[in-house]
């Protein structure tokens, strides 16, 4: 262990714990103990505190006994003459340093200096920091930056993060050599799907700042989050990994040793420390360290070897100079390689041959129209895309056919219609996995940098920006990243993939016939698909990387909580991977239809969940509901008092009638926990006939996220007709009517609403 390091990292925690103790004292004489504090958004009070310590922070005076125990955790600095291990001293020193600076940050929400307001930055084009209003990614409000991730933004990331799509993040801490260099490591970072953290400066120059002047686009929906250009600001990266755990793992605050073990085995995070390391930064990478974590800095320092505390090495030197490489960029790529090494995160990239960057990071890229070279679909053209299943000798494999003219005749921000018609071969495909491979359209085609997609079917609507049109994107790219993903995606079914791009009306017209009448097939098709028609249902053991005692049972009419998987994805999956995530469930002896118990679900619930869970009935909400990881949809939750459910969008921060937000509620239902009465959801799941049917059905919900209702209002429409009460969404309360129980009982009886009518739910 480096003498250099252990001197440096306790020297930053002791001045740090110090200071803290300063704003802590002077919080509370201007202030008040009683001041509240809190990161916006989230069911953990203070992330970091709460998982180290098991204290539930919500005042000034709260944080008075966390930074004594931070003082306790300090170390002298080496002595000069007498060498020591110091890796002890310097960790403990490192986990005082972050709850310190967590303690700090929240003193700063109460001072209203949270999140950090961006005034000075130069804005590149408007592309940084806008509202999400305004359609840019993340949540941070216009001219500040993001501060502490919610947990709504967690929980949305969660099926990326367990189905591998999100390998791991990086929490990027200073400046880069210059703003070209910053902008290859977040795109190197971006391409490989790995999450980027931004804070820190050197010499107060920070890599936000950086990549605002060149035109970034920063924030939740493209993986590029800027916490604030402060060192202290990277504390919630440290949170995040926290949450992570309590989340998923389903852990409980003060379980310090399981919380950093759980991240060292399932969180793959590292830290890139651009420019010099100055104490403070020292004493954070040593907090960081405890999480498991590995530094890489691209200066010289002392380097610390393995020691089990983290995977390999725990703090690795790659002078930026000396790194191989023909110019700054390739050893700005090469530093990344370095980071994904060190880390050992596993990450997998498709070959796309298109000019522009391509990965899942670029998915949420907003094209605007000030932006835009052309569209195709939305208000002033028609967009459809349709795949069939073929024989194999029907079909070329790679041949991309543009027939009808290019974009380059229309003018800027001008619109075309266009149809995306493709033919898969193999000889494992199957006709129902049509529908499962078309849905993958829009996110193989939203990887390119540069191009937005929204919708499917022939609602689909896709924008090309100047930039990539620019680089020589053209029509056939998006025969050649369809034809790249789907093999390097769906290999084990599909042997050819043909593609054609129709521009030319009347056969746009012919095709547009075809595609709608496979449409319709497919939605009687899949009407007709129930769970008694059916033997088995299916596994989904994704989550179990981040919560390993869940599992969810996937059956026809009931998706997975996360919204993403279906019974026919998942058959699909099984054809893919036969030792995948997706097993089949043979359902065996039905030993109670109503409720949703079968011998063979049982048995497997058991051992899926290591003994965890012994049984789970697919129909109730009352009675051994399903368990969650953390990342669903959507939360019911019994409301005893009126005799039914409540149902929560991810997406709703508001209070409910429980008396608590959807964060403190997802607390409950997540962490692979078995708790009657509560259950995590995929929205699609609420029109299903099986919907907690042994307990009421839908007709049990009286109160429901306005985001639902709106999101979903003819899918609602539908199911109050065939439950033979046209009106009842319009009885179905929301947070704009109702967040008490005492009002949500006036507002059922004013509207005659039937729960109050209908047997007692237990």
């Amino acid at each position: 262990m480096s003498r250099y390091i252990a001197t440096r990292a306790i020297r930053g925690a002791n001045a740090l714990v110090t200071e803290a103790e300063w704003m802590l004292r002077k919080a509370l004489a201007e202030k008040g103990p009683d001041t509240p504090v809190a990161f916006p958004n989230t069911a953990y009070y203070l992330p970091l505190i709460l998982g180290m310590t098991g204290r539930q922070v919500e005042t000034i005076g709260q944080l008075e006994p966390v930074l004594q125990h931070a003082r306790t955790l300090l170390h002298p600095v080496p002595a000069e003459k007498n060498w020591t291990p110091y890796l002890g001293e310097t960790l403990d020193s490192g986990m005082a340093t972050l709850l310190a600076a967590e303690a700090i940050e929240a003193i700063r929400f109460a001072y209203g200096l949270q999140p950090e307001p961006v005034s000075g930055f130069h804005r590149a084009g408007g592309t940084a920091f806008t509202s999400p209003e305004n359609g840019a990614g993340g949540k941070s409000t216009d001219g500040h930056l993001n501060g502490p991730i919610d947990d709504i933004q967690l929980r949305s990331w969660g099926i990326q993060l367990v189905d591998g799509r999100m390998p791991g993040f990086a929490a990027i801490v200073g400046a880069a050599k210059s703003n070209e260099v910053a902008v290859k490591i977040v795109r190197e970072l971006q391409r490989r799907n790995i999450l980027c953290f931004l804070s820190g400066n050197v010499n107060g120059r920070s890599i936000i700042q950086q990549l605002v002047e060149e035109g970034v686009e920063l924030g939740y929906d493209t993986y590029t989050v800027p916490f604030g250009t402060d060192t202290l600001s990277a504390i919630y990266a440290l949170g995040f990994a926290t949450r992570s755990a309590l989340t998923f793992g389903g852990m409980k605050g003060g379980m310090a040793r399981d919380i950093l073990l759980y991240n060292k085995e399932r969180v793959f995070a590292f830290v890139l420390a651009l420019g010099e390391v100055d104490d403070l930064k020292y004493a954070a990478a040593a907090g960081a360290i405890n999480f498991g974590f590995p530094v890489i800095a691209d200066t010289i320092i002392p380097e610390i070897l393995p020691t089990g505390v983290t995977t390999y090495e725990h703090v690795v030197s790659v002078p930026f100079n000396e790194i191989e490489g023909a110019d700054d960029l390739e050893r700005a790529e090469r530093l990344v390689q370095k980071c994904i090494e060190v880390r050992g995160v596993k990450v997998r990239l498709a070959d796309v041959p298109v000019p522009v960057a391509y990965g899942s990071a670029f998915e949420g890229e907003v094209v605007r129209k000030a932006d835009m070279r052309i569209e195709f679909g939305g208000k002033y053209s028609r967009c459809f895309e349709y795949l069939h299943m073929a024989e194999l000798d029907d079909v070329t494999d790679g041949k991309v056919e543009i027939v009808g003219p290019g974009f380059e005749s229309v003018s800027p921000q001008g619109h075309m219609d266009m149809g995306i018609v493709i033919k898969a071969a193999g000889r494992a495909m199957q006709k129902d996995f049509e529908p499962v491979l078309e849905r993958q359209i829009h996110h193989f085609i939203n990887g390119a940098s540069g191009i937005q997609h929204i919708g499917q079917r022939d609602i689909a609507w896709i924008r090309i920006s100047n930039s990539a049109a620019d680089k020589g994107f053209n029509l056939e790219h998006f025969g050649k990243i369809l034809h790249a993903r789907f093999h390097a995606d769906f290999g084990a079914i599909v042997d050819k993939v043909q593609v054609t791009i129709y521009t030319e009306p009347d056969k746009i017209q012919a095709w547009l016939s075809k595609a709608r009448g496979a449409y319709d097939f497919r939605n009687k098709r899949l009407a007709d698909l129930v769970d008694g028609a059916v033997d088995e249902f299916y596994s989904c053991t994704l989550c179990q990387s981040f919560a390993p005692n869940h599992v969810c049972i996937v059956s026809p009419e009931r998706l997975g909580l996360c919204g993403a998987y279906n019974w026919l994805d998942c058959k699909a999956s099984y054809s893919i991977n036969p030792t995948g995530p997706n097993q089949p469930i043979k359902l065996g002896a039905a030993l109670d239809p109503v409720k949703g118990y079968w011998t063979g679900l049982n048995d497997y619930a058991k051992s899926g969940s290591h003994g965890a869970v012994q049984t789970v009935a697919m129909y109730s909400i009352m009675e051994n509901p399903m368990t969650a990881c953390g990342c669903f949809e959507s939360i019911v939750m019994l409301i005893p008092e009126v005799n039914g459910v409540m149902v929560v969008s991810r997406e709703d921060t508001s209070m409910t009638p429980a008396g608590m937000t959807f964060s403190t509620l997802a607390g409950m239902a997540g962490g692979g926990l078995q708790t009657p009465g509560v259950m995590g959801v995929g929205k699609f799941y609420l029109i299903s006939p099986k919907f907690i049917s042994a307990d009421g059905g839908f007709k049990r919900v009286v109160w429901m996220s306005s985001t639902l209702k709106e999101t979903m209002a003819d899918e609602l429409k539908a199911v109050a007709i065939r439950e033979g009460d046209p009106d009842l969404i319009d009885k179905i309360a929301d947070e704009r009517h109702v967040t008490t129980v005492e009002q949500l009982l006036a507002w059922l009886e004013e509207h005659n609403h039937p729960a109050l009518v209908m047997d007692p739910i237990f």
